[in-house]
């Protein structure tokens, strides 16, 4: 059974057609969200906000840290300063990268490592019309239904400039109460593409199941970035095994075909979904030698690491472009327990 992935747009790697199944790609049902009081209701950010605890919640705190971490590339996932299992998970590859006790906490040394270089937590964005010029769509739920659109776009300013900055849209509205995201206005957002080190190329790809992780790795096995991510579920296992990269394919068509999901519902008809941000595989796909498995992004964002999928591997869209930026044909894949 095969189902196809093709390209809206001339990829990086010209692949043609990609083949997948898309019983792999979809994600399941959201898990209990982990982390402390919402980022909604949390108070105005002080970019030099002190260290913060799990115990004790502190949502300026766990912000500069979450923009820390993304700038070292150690992605939370997206930034909505709640401490949570994303966090944490990129804490402890931090502290792995530098050599500290590997904890998953927040400790000194930790904190003192992380924020050594100490830039700003928000920085001022003025918004130019492009960034607000849209076209913005509300999105059906029905594969048939989004199949009649010409592309699956951002439903709201706030969704395009969150994936922008790396942030939940309620992150954004919180650093700017009352704001329009109108072009001419300066708003605040995460401080994580100024001045921030480019990836060199990997060496290879590790895709690790129990920490719910994926890592680029340098030819002396030290790890370049960590992104947290969605794989497989027990109807749909993670291929654990060694693998190649094959290519990437950007703003992917996704051609659904629900006799290849064991929970689609009867009525549910095949259909051909057009690219975007929104799409069911995100706005990349980098294909691997599995035949019908690929690592790829997502149209939500919050989901990541928080719920199982159909087998392939979900990021964020941020974190699944710098990952294609980093990898080329025949790069390693490791997909490990």
């Amino acid at each position: 059974m095969q189902e196809r992935v093709t390209n809206a747009l001339l990829p990086r790697v010209r692949l043609g057609v990609l083949a997948l199944a898309l019983s792999l790609c979809l994600p399941l049902p959201a898990l209990a969200r982990q982390g402390g009081a919402s980022a909604s209701e949390a108070s105005a950010v002080d970019p030099t906000a002190s260290r913060p605890s799990a115990d004790a919640p502190n949502a300026d705190g766990w912000l500069r840290v979450q923009v820390l971490l993304d700038r070292a590339h150690f992605s939370p996932g997206e930034i909505d300063g709640v401490h949570g299992s994303n966090t944490a998970r990129a804490i402890a590859g931090f502290q792995r990268h530098q050599g500290l006790e590997t904890s998953g906490e927040l400790d000194d040394a930790t904190w003192r490592a992380l924020t050594e270089s100490a830039p700003a937590a928000t920085v001022a964005h003025t918004l130019e019309a492009a960034d607000v010029a849209g076209p913005f769509v509300d999105l059906p739920e029905d594969m048939a239904a989004k199949a009649k659109l010409e592309a699956l776009g951002y439903e709201s300013p706030e969704e395009a400039l969150g994936e922008r900055f790396h942030a939940s849209p309620d992150l954004l509205r919180r650093l700017n109460p009352g704001a329009r995201f109108a072009a001419g206005e300066s708003i605040r957002v995460p401080n994580v593409l100024d001045g921030v080190a480019p990836l060199p190329q990997a060496d290879k790809v590790v895709v690790d199941k129990s920490d719910a992780v994926i890592m680029l790795v340098d030819a002396a096995d030290k790890v370049l970035a960590q992104y947290p991510a969605t794989m497989g579920s027990e109807h749909d296992p993670l291929p654990i095994g060694e693998w190649t990269i094959n290519g990437v394919a950007r703003d992917p068509v996704f051609h659904y075909n629900p006799d290849l999901f064991w929970d689609a519902e009867p009525s549910d008809e095949k259909a051909k979904i057009p690219a975007g941000p929104n799409n069911p595989v995100g706005v990349v796909w980098v294909d691997l030698s599995k035949p019908h498995y690929g690592i790829h992004g997502t149209p939500e964002p919050s989901t990541i690491g928080k719920t199982e999928s159909h087998g392939c591997i979900r990021m964020t869209n941020w974190s699944a472009k710098a990952l294609s930026d980093a990898v080329a044909p025949g790069t390693a894949a490791v997909l490990r327990e």
